[in-house]
């Protein structure tokens, strides 16, 4: 059996699985732990992964498939078909750098909604992969605020709950018809 969960790394016409956008119920239930790692969590992250290219994202939480399960697929690097997606099963943020750093993020679950947000420059992270073992990863950058944006689709949070800058967020939700009520702020990362 192969230790890593391949799918080709392009756009289908029907993807397996269907987004879910602000708004909708399912983004706000916390996700349970998966308590056993087997061919139909395996199928899942594949799926995930299929629903993720189609739609040009580098990560997907499986709440915003409506599924309620912590599971994350991560791709940041599309165009190297010889590099395996991330796959993390119950992950948990062990460890945070002081150093913050902000960066423009989108969502797939807010179509063409990008806006700036705060976050720790790197993270340690545990969590099991999809044989079930479990794993530790030192993340930095971009891999590492991925991870903790999918995370927190696990914790019922989205991205735009972590913007400080409300006239941004309110005119980039407006413009693309999203509802300003659908936010619910979480507390800021500060400098």
């Amino acid at each position: 059996m192969s230790a890593t969960i391949t799918v080709e790394k392009r756009k289908l016409e029907k993807p397996p699985l269907e987004l879910h956008y602000l708004g909708d119920r399912v983004l706000r239930q916390p996700a349970k732990r998966i308590a056993k790692v087997d061919d139909s969590i395996r199928q899942l992250a594949r799926e995930m992964l299929q629903t993720m290219y189609s739609s040009n994202g580098i990560g997907l939480a499986a709440p915003q498939v409506a599924v309620n399960k912590q599971l994350i697929v991560i791709d940041c690097e599309h165009d190297k078909p010889e590099n395996p997606p991330l796959i993390l099963i119950n992950p948990q943020i062990i460890g945070y750098s002081r150093e913050l750093c902000k960066a423009e993020e989108g969502c797939l679950s807010i179509p063409d909604v990008f806006l700036d947000v705060i976050r720790p420059q790197a993270i340690e992270v545990s969590y099991k992969d999809e044989q079930g073992k479990p794993r530790k990863l030192q993340a930095n950058g971009l891999l590492a605020r991925v991870i903790q944006h999918e995370m927190d689709h696990l914790n019922g949070v989205m991205f735009v709950d972590r913007v400080d800058n409300d006239l941004a967020l309110n005119e980039e939700l407006k413009k693309h018809g999203f509802s300003v009520q659908a936010v619910k702020p979480v507390e800021k990362v500060t400098k």
